[in-house]
């Protein structure tokens, strides 16, 4: 990550590692993540109900030392988030099914931001009870986010090299993506992130990554590119996160905001919106941070 005061920027590892059982396969992700430089890694496909910081020490440098899980189901599923704790404070906001979320504050400059890890099902019933859910996805507009993984889904028949393909899963896919009012980061390198490592092969683009509208005006510079493949059927790849925008002055609440016609109004409104979180403390301290960025705007 560069700490300079002008030019932030880090780096995020997805990558569906299809299973994290074997001394092959940790060597493969530590390389990756050396190889990479990454300060964030989300894995997906774990195949694994549990994790401690003594088994993240068998593929992960001992610099990433904090992480957020959601275990498998038996040898079925799991994705887990991990990062570095002296960049980033996170904490998780949710968790279900399909994913986890992850609000982190970047301790370089306190920006906060969201980062949601996906691995959706593969079969035609799960995949529609995730779109259900995924369109419906309640997401503040103003909230700095990030979501990208394993969706097991396709966008156009241009995304797979033969021909076939649901067209009704991409209808629906594509508009829960415009319902959220995602932008889709552009992939450079490979054009296919996934492989049935047949002869000849099934290649397709099943790994995607967006972010929230607000992000782009925070975060201008973010682009993605792929990695080689290695020990699974998914490649991995990398997410740039940057910008050269200065950072603004920290907020300071001024008597006179109260004298806005729209204010009782607007804190109301804001205080009301549920935060997912079961602690109190949480609860409040996410209250407060809602009622912050809606006031700063």
């Amino acid at each position: 990550m560069d700490n300079s005061s002008k030019i932030r920027l880090w780096k995020v590892l997805s990558w569906n590692v299809r299973g994290l059982n074997s001394e092959k396969k940790w060597d493969a992700i530590r390389d990756k993540i050396v190889e990479s430089g990454c300060d964030i890694v989300c894995l997906q496909e774990t195949k694994r109900e549990t994790f401690d910081l003594q088994f993240l020490r068998k593929f992960c440098p001992k610099s990433f030392d904090a992480f957020e899980f959601l275990p498998s189901v038996g040898a079925s599923g799991g994705v887990i988030t991990i990062w570095k704790s002296h960049l980033f404070d996170g904490s998780l906001i949710f968790s279900n099914d399909y994913g986890i979320s992850v609000e982190f504050t970047s301790k370089h400059n306190a920006i906060e931001w969201v980062l949601t890890n996906i691995y959706a099902p593969c079969t035609s019933a799960g995949k529609v009870h995730f779109l259900n859910w995924f369109k419906e996805i309640q997401m503040p507009p103003e909230i700095l986010w990030m979501i990208l993984g394993d969706f097991n889904l396709l966008r156009s028949p241009e995304v797979r090299n033969c021909p076939d393909g649901d067209v009704n899963e991409m209808l629906h896919f594509n508009e829960s993506i415009s319902a959220l009012d995602l932008i889709e980061i552009p992939l450079k390198g490979k054009r296919f992130t996934w492989s049935n490592k047949q002869h000849p092969p099934l290649l397709e683009r099943l790994d995607w990554f967006f972010t929230s509208s607000s992000w782009t005006s925070i975060f201008p510079s973010t682009s993605a590119s792929t990695l080689n493949m290695e020990t699974s059927d998914h490649v991995p790849w990398l997410v740039f996160i940057a910008t050269d925008i200065p950072k603004g002055a920290v907020f300071i609440f001024e008597n006179y905001l109260m004298e806005h016609e729209n204010f009782l109004e607007v804190v109301h409104h804001r205080w009301s919106i549920p935060t997912h979180q079961t602690d109190m403390a949480k609860r409040l301290t996410a209250k407060f941070k809602n009622l912050r960025r809606v006031i700063k705007s």
